[in-house]
């Protein structure tokens, strides 16, 4: 499974807004510039995890991003849910999400294979919060940059 740079530069922004925000609301611009993402881009990928309840937004000068639960609560995988629209990694498991019908569904031995790959892939991906990344960027002894607003 190949993720799209949507899903990659989701989980490091959402990574970035509790790491370098110290809580607080983190703003487009600074997680662009740590992250190196286009503004634009991250924009669009906000407002996806916005609709679905996992940022929220606060205009003005102290305004920014903020999660919408606590960073023990979001996973990676709920990240990769809204990015990529799920996890399967054929469109035959669930053709009813992909709009996409298969003649060979019912007598194709690797759609089995491909569904299981994608439950563990699921698994796995559920298993690592917001907070895991946090706790494994200070194993690693990223240098936190807390926002001007916070200095």
């Amino acid at each position: 499974m190949r993720l799209s740079t949507q899903s990659r530069y989701g989980v490091r922004a959402v990574f970035d807004i509790v790491y370098h925000g110290g809580g607080a609301g983190a703003q487009i611009k600074d997680i662009a510039r740590r992250q190196e993402i286009s503004p634009r881009y991250l924009e669009q990928i906000f407002q996806k995890l916005r609709n679905e309840g996992i940022l929220v937004s606060k205009r003005g000068p102290s305004g920014g991003y903020s999660l919408a639960k606590g960073p023990d609560e979001i996973t990676v995988g709920d990240i990769i849910r809204v990015t990529e629209g799920g996890m399967d990694p054929v469109f035959c498991i669930h053709p009813e999400r992909s709009g996409r019908d298969c003649d060979r569904i019912t007598e194709c031995v690797t759609r089995l294979i491909w569904k299981e790959a994608g439950e563990k892939l699921e698994d796995f991906f559920d298993s690592v919060t917001v907070q895991d990344l946090c706790e494994k960027a200070e194993i690693l002894g990223i240098r936190k940059e807390l926002g001007q607003s916070l200095m």
